[in-house]
């Protein structure tokens, strides 16, 4: 009872965080731009348009959508874009302690996953800008938290409302499956193998592909989407628009001033600037008002290192053939999640879609708090190092919590928060 107490009050608090002053900065931040406008589109006309012409998106609607839901509740404005990303980001702090809870069955640890979530700056500008990787996010962890309670329909109802969000879901879509049919194999044989064969590929193939041709209906029942009119045989153009959107994506080698290698993601080597300008009203000859999209730098990297003890000890249980579920569920997130980004080197790529995977570094950290607590016998001097590692974090958060909601501060004081030059 008490845990759910500390995990609700760090949920609430992360709820205010995320929904005070929402509606700054004003205007669009970085690509809110085009995702709003999709929302508006999908509120007036059930697909997205550009003037009376059809407009070429190439991310599904699902993430649009949501937006569109705050604007219809709480209006076109800034606080209505943004809305439904706070909601959804905030409840990420609750999913992650239920998956520590089930993972873990310690107290202290769910309360601390809950409280790392909740003081990282990358799911708080997340939450608080109208981008869909919140979304994304959000449905990952949600069908991390299904799986392990075995409730495959319902995971695979997640994992198709995250790719009708980005394809990049996909991803944890074939690892998830991969994972049910090599459960289906291991404890079926023969004629007993069939049925639940069948059964796993419709929760891991058929659902998710279901929902999200659906997601797509407005496409479908409209004659002014994008490509629509390709073929008399409306598969056919939906064939050949996803075509299209696949060529986008892997053909994307625009150069960019943000752009950020996969490989400097978890040290946060080149943070995405969301917003930046200079305000003149701050009580100092030069200001500045910026909303970078970094995560906690003590948390990641404290994180990183989690990373790297929690593979080692992956490669070991592998080895050994033990199976350790907090293991496998964060070395599987964290594939999915980033591995594949490495095969891409010329595709421009961004550190923010690292907030994917952010839940399994945060989940890799408590397991390696986990190994500290069962494996060293002062477990006070154990709790006293987390707690000041916890605290370092805490207050690192609050420092940068400026760069995290757009707040207007001295121009010295946001030099000062410019650790690396690269993130300038």
């Amino acid at each position: 009872m008490k845990t759910r107490i500390y995990v609700g009050v760090i949920a609430l608090i992360g709820l205010a965080l995320r929904l005070f002053n929402l509606g700054t900065p004003k205007g669009f931040v970085f690509d809110e731009l085009y995702y709003v406008d999709g929302a508006r589109d999908y509120l007036a006309h059930g697909v997205e348009v550009s003037g009376d012409d059809p407009e070429f998106v190439v991310h599904p609607p699902v993430g649009k959508w949501l937006i569109a839901l705050g604007i219809k509740v709480f209006g076109d404005s800034e606080f209505g874009w943004r809305f439904s990303g706070a909601i959804l980001g905030t409840v990420m702090i609750v999913l992650i302690a239920l998956i520590a809870q089930r993972l873990f069955r310690n107290s202290f640890l769910t309360i601390a996953a809950s409280f790392l979530m909740a003081v990282d700056g990358l799911a708080l500008v997340h939450s608080r800008t109208a981008l869909l990787d919140i979304f994304l996010a959000f449905f990952v962890l949600l069908a991390t938290y299904l799986f392990l309670m075995r409730w495959h329909w319902w995971t695979a109802i997640a994992l198709g409302l995250a790719i009708s969000t980005k394809w990049s879901a996909l991803y944890y879509l074939a690892l998830f499956g991969a994972v049910a049919l090599y459960r289906t194999f291991t404890h079926n044989t023969g004629k007993d193998l069939i049925r639940p064969t069948i059964k796993t590929v419709m929760q891991y193939a058929l659902l998710p592909i279901s929902i999200y041709i659906t997601s797509w209906t407005g496409w479908f029942v409209s004659s002014r989407g994008y490509a629509r009119d390709y073929s008399a045989n409306v598969i056919n153009s939906f064939i050949h628009y996803h075509s299209q959107m696949l060529g986008f994506h892997t053909g994307l080698t625009e150069k960019h001033a943000y752009q950020a290698n996969p490989w400097s993601w978890l040290i946060m080597g080149r943070p995405t600037s969301f917003f930046y300008e200079t305000p003149s009203d701050c009580g100092a000859d030069k200001c500045s008002q910026e909303v970078l999209a970094l995560g906690t730098p003590i948390l990641w990297w404290v994180g990183t290192v989690a990373i790297a003890v929690v593979i080692g000890f992956w490669i070991k249980s592998f080895v050994h053939k033990r199976y350790e579920p907090p293991l496998n569920v964060i070395v599987t997130g964290i594939a999915a999640g980033y591995l594949p980004w490495f095969f891409f080197q010329k595709r421009t790529t961004f550190s923010f879609y690292a907030i994917v995977f952010e839940p399994f570094l945060i989940l890799a950290i408590i397991y390696c708090i986990y190994v500290a607590l069962l494996h060293f016998e002062n477990r006070r001097n154990t709790y006293v190092i987390v707690g000041l590692i916890g605290f370092s974090i805490f207050v690192n958060f609050i420092f940068f919590l400026p760069l995290f909601t757009g707040d207007v501060i001295t121009y010295d004081s946001w030099q000062a928060r410019m650790w690396l030059p690269s993130w300038i």
